[in-house]
C-alpha cells in the first residue's frame, strides 16, 4: 500500500491538486488509517493562526463598532424624515377599495351582474345546432332517398 507524505497531504488540504489526484487521495483515506492521521495533522496545521496581541485586536474591533452603529442611526433618521406620500400608504388603498365596493353595491351593479349571468346560462343564449353526426346522417338519408326514387323510375 502506498502512503502519501505530509507535504502531499498539505497540498491536498490547500486544494492544490487536480481532480483525479483528489479522488485518489480521498479513496486512500477510506482505507489507510496511517494516512488519515497525517491528513488530520495537516488540517490542524492549516487552521487559522493564533492571535498574537489579543488586546490590540479586541480594541481595534471595539473601536470600529461605534462607527457602524452611528452609520445605522443616520440611515434610520434619514428614512424616518422622508414622509411617504398619502397615496402610497396601504390604508389609502384599503379606503379606495371600500369606497368602490359601497358605490357598486348602492347602484345595484352586483344584482344586475348576477341577473346577466343567469341569462347567459339560460336556453336563449344556447345555440340550437344539430350535431355534425346528425347533419351527416340527414344528408346520407336524403341522398339514399333520391337514389331509391331514381331506381323506381
Amino acid at each position: 500500500m502506498k502512503h502519501y507524505s505530509y507535504e502531499q497531504w498539505t497540498k491536498y488540504v490547500k486544494n492544490e491538486l487536480d481532480g483525479e489526484d483528489k479522488i485518489l487521495y480521498e479513496d486512500h483515506l477510506y482505507t489507510c488509517d496511517q494516512c488519515l492521521e497525517v491528513y488530520l495533522t495537516a488540517i490542524e496545521a492549516e487552521e487559522l493562526p493564533d492571535i498574537i496581541d489579543g488586546t490590540a485586536f479586541t480594541d481595534n474591533i471595539m473601536a470600529q463598532l461605534p462607527n457602524e452603529n452611528n452609520k445605522q442611526d443616520t440611515k434610520n433618521e434619514n428614512f424616518s424624515r422622508k414622509a411617504t406620500a398619502f397615496y402610497k400608504k396601504t390604508i389609502f388603498h384599503y379606503g379606495i377599495a371600500a369606497a368602490m365596493t359601497l358605490i357598486l353595491m348602492s347602484t345595484g351593479f352586483f344584482q344586475t351582474l348576477t341577473q346577466y349571468a343567469g341569462d347567459v346560462e339560460s336556453k336563449q343564449f344556447k345555440e340550437d345546432k344539430a350535431s355534425i353526426t346528425e347533419g351527416i346522417m340527414d344528408k346520407t338519408f336524403a341522398w339514399m332517398d333520391t337514389k331509391k326514387e331514381e331506381d323506381k323510375k
